[in-house]
Formats: structure tokens, sequence, C-alpha cells
């Protein structure tokens, strides 16, 4: 798969995107019809509470979930009409992921917990650098255990940029970090997201991250209430926790 990151296109464009669990009365509707366009290049923030469906959303855009009903489309491909195997394929070579709590394998450094990225790769960055880019190049050979916190997750994210993945996204990325560490983790998204061309979707309930987004997007029961371009964004660290 090739894709443009221009932001004269959209990375994502759903139609009538549906996610119905279960049956009958039991039947837990996750999304209700959604209708979305994310232009490619731009950092967008998705907020909303637990339960409200955005979580939901990531996993259908991100190729780890399959719609009830509707469409999704990653630039020109349907992802709703794609097999598993393409699926597999679109997140190996497309997709890079950050979750609240950050998967490293214990038992490898910092530098090896990269490494594995970038072996099934086509174009991987050096995992040297990918570090240096989260600014971690000086703890490369420490194991996560003798990380803090926040390092252990911009070890995450260079292990996720890692692949030149067309497309980021994090789930709660700050979620189990303090504010002054969920800024620093905040910029190195935005960092990915300006020098790296990389479009970047934060699923938060943190509302003041909305301020660093190019577009806030705000979910409720299953469905978008508003969406808000934010024509003056302000860096990571200038926002007010």
């Amino acid at each position: 798969m090739s894709a443009s990151t221009t932001k004269t296109k959209n990375a994502f464009t759903t139609s009538g995107l549906t996610k119905t669990y279960g049956s009958g009365e039991t039947a837990v509707h996750a999304l209700r019809g959604v209708d979305l366009e994310l232009p490619a290049g731009e950092l967008v923030v998705l907020l909303g509470a637990s339960g409200s469906g955005k979580s939901t959303l990531l996993n259908i855009l991100g190729g780890l979930d399959h719609a009830s009903e509707g469409s999704a489309h990653f630039f020109d491909e349907e992802l709703t009409s794609m097999s598993d195997h393409q699926l597999t394929l679109y997140r190996r070579h497309q997709v890079g992921f950050v979750f609240q709590f950050y998967n490293l394998m214990p038992s490898l450094t910092a530098l090896e917990n990269v490494e594995l990225v970038t072996e099934i790769s086509n174009d991987p960055l050096d995992p040297g650098e990918a570090l240096k880019l989260v600014g971690l190049e000086d703890r490369a050979n420490h194991f996560p255990a003798q990380l803090s916190g926040g390092e252990q997750q911009r070890v995450a994210i260079a292990r996720a940029v890692a692949k030149r993945p067309t497309v980021l996204f994090c789930d709660e990325p700050t979620g189990a970090l303090d504010s002054k560490t969920g800024r620093t983790v905040l910029g190195v998204l935005q960092d990915v997201n300006i020098n790296l061309g990389t479009t970047v979707l934060i699923i938060t309930h943190a509302a003041a991250t909305a301020d660093m987004a190019d577009r806030t997007i705000h979910f409720s029961d299953g469905g978008i209430r508003k969406v808000i371009i934010n024509k003056s964004k302000l860096s990571a660290e200038q926002i007010e926790w």
C-alpha cells in the first residue's frame, strides 16, 4: 500500500460507521452511524468520556476491529472491505499504535524493543535515530524497569514511529502520567506530526489536550457531537492541565 500524507487529502473518511456488540435487548451500540473526514498530516484529538465509542472508532480505523455497518476508507482504500490478511498488512506498513500501558518487553533494552518493529518494516528508521527522536538516545541500553513511566512511554512512541507509519493512533497516551511528564510525551507526539508529517490521532478524556490539535472531535454516545478546527494551536509545553 502507498499513501500520500499531503493535507489536501483525507487520511480517513467514514460514512454511516456503526459498531454493535451483541444483539437484541442486550445489544451495545458503540458507534451509531459515524460520518467523519480526517485530513492527512493533521494532529487530531478525539475527546469523550469512557464508553463514548472513541476507542471503538480507533480500533476500526486502526484495522483491529470490524464495523457492523457503514464504510471506512484509508485514502482511496476501503478498510471495511479488507480481509484479515489485508488488515494485517495495513497495520504492519501504515499504522503505529501507542497505548496507555507501554507494552514493552521487560527482558529487552529500549533499543531492542524498538528493533523488534524495524525487523518487520519495509523502510524503517534506524532504531537509534528513533530513540533520538524522542530524546532517549542516552537510555538505549536500559531495560524498562530502569526507566520512568514517561521514558517507557517515549520508548513506546519510538517503537511505533520507527517503521515510518503513515498514521499514529494514540489511545490515552498520557493516562498513566503526571501533568509534567504528560506534556513531555505530548510534545514528542507533536514533533512526530510536524517533523515526520505523520497523521496523529490522540484519544483522550483530557480536554486541555485539544489546545495543541489541528482539530478536535467531541465524541458522545457513539457519535460525533461537534468538530472544532483550531486556528491557533499551542505547543504541548503551553498546555494548562
